[in-house]
């Protein structure tokens, strides 16, 4: 059963790691590339900010950007800005996402994302937990995979082997973890693949921030991934 109250306290957290984190960087280190293609740290940082006030739209039945290509323009008009402009957008941004979490609501409703998707409102909290830790490793500033909290990383495994599961450019596989659990994932049919590995490794891999070479794969090869 998903604890929103539990995941929001888990945002909060992060989210206060994040910005000490980011706090030791000065204005130059924010214009430098991230890990992600294409993406300064500033790009990062501004979407981390955006991201929060349109799962606040989210939660109160709105939608969740006005449209794709006026997120992308927001993000790219706020890259640029100084760090300390960044770190107090980033820090408002989070107390409002807290505070409308906070409020009184029916956690079951359905709510709808970005794309036309749509999840449990109890999950949104999740969600955003998922945005800043790993855009926190995307920020190439020492916080990486193997520094995630366990408990998010195991459920970001599950999270993301449910979105593969019954996709139909992703052959049936199973992703064994070194407890031996075994998680199915991909297309219809009986897995012929077996998955194991590390769990940053397999976290690295699922969410596009590795190749997965790290990783052993049974009866074929790693297949490639589509985009999230």
């Amino acid at each position: 059963m998903i604890d929103h109250a539990h995941d929001l306290e888990s945002v909060r957290g992060a989210t206060e790691r994040l910005l000490s984190a980011a706090a030791t960087m000065d204005n130059a280190a924010v214009t430098e590339s991230s890990r992600l293609p294409g993406w300064s740290r500033g790009h990062v940082l501004a979407h981390l900010s955006r991201n929060a006030d349109a799962l606040v739209n989210v939660l109160r039945g709105q939608p969740m950007y006005p449209s794709g290509n006026a997120r992308d323009a927001d993000i790219e008009r706020d890259a640029p800005r100084p760090l300390d402009v960044q770190l107090s957008d980033l820090r408002d941004s989070a107390a409002r996402f807290q505070e409308e979490g906070a409020a009184p609501a029916d956690w079951s409703r359905t709510v709808e994302l970005r794309n036309g998707v749509t999840d449990s409102a109890s999950r949104v909290p999740f969600r955003r937990w998922v945005e800043v830790e790993l855009h926190h490793v995307d920020l190439g500033i020492g916080y990486d995979l193997e520094d995630l909290p366990e408990e998010f990383t195991q459920r970001e495994i599950d999270f993301l082997a449910e979105r593969f599961r019954d996709h139909p450019d992703v052959p049936a596989l199973l992703i064994e973890e070194g407890d031996g659990r075994k998680i199915p994932t991909g297309g219809d049919g009986e897995p012929v693949l077996v998955v194991t590995g590390p769990r940053a490794d397999l976290l690295g891999w699922l969410a596009g921030r590795r190749d997965g070479s790290a990783l052993t794969v049974h009866g074929g090869t790693l297949p490639s991934l589509p985009p999230l």
